[in-house]
């Protein structure tokens, strides 16, 4: 298979699985191009996500068109990207002509607080994760604890807003104190 067709597969892959916006899109890049195809270094992702930060425009394509550009070049960066947009625009039409049609019965709004309390969870996991190794470099994985550490926020903002109906917002503004506070211990 051509390192353009590898590229574009790995993103379309990416694309598939990321929800919650682009903080939480960062685990998934990490395993695929660090991990599962070696393209880089986990040093030379680091690298990576501050340029994704510091250049204008969406941080996941940022990432889709660097990672495709040193893998090959200007056809591999636009790969990448169409890879990186396909699944999510063709999904995001769908769910849009759905949730225009359907937005007001109780399972639409059971699904759109759930996607809330997972994009929560996600983001708190990246932050503590990024946060460690921007500190100690050299630490031990702590991806168990990180794990165990994610599905507790999961429960709990579900738990607040299904069962004590808390608006979103609050929640979430809790998760981040709480995320401040754990990484604050944990480093």
């Amino acid at each position: 298979m051509s390192i353009i067709l590898q590229v574009f597969l790995a993103f379309v892959r990416i694309g598939a699985m990321v929800f919650g916006g682009a903080y939480a899109a960062i685990p998934i890049v990490e395993h695929e191009v660090v991990i599962s195809q070696g393209w880089m270094t986990y040093a030379e992702f680091m690298d990576l996500l501050a340029l994704d930060e510091i250049t204008p425009g969406p941080i996941l394509i940022n990432s889709a068109t660097f990672v495709g550009m040193r893998v090959a070049g200007i056809p591999g960066a636009i790969a990448a990207t169409l890879g990186c947009i396909t699944v999510p625009v063709v999904v995001a039409l769908t769910l849009f002509f759905l949730f225009r049609r359907y937005k007001n019965t109780p399972i639409a709004q059971s699904v759109m607080t759930s996607l809330k309390c997972m994009a929560i969870a996600l983001i708190a996991s990246t932050m503590i994760k990024l946060g460690v190794a921007a500190i100690a470099p050299e630490a031990p994985s702590l991806d168990v604890v990180y794990g165990l550490y994610a599905c507790t926020v999961i429960a709990a903002a579900f738990y607040l807003m299904h069962v004590r109906r808390l608006s979103p917002l609050p929640v979430m503004l809790g998760c981040g104190v709480v995320n401040l506070l754990v990484a604050g211990f944990i480093l």
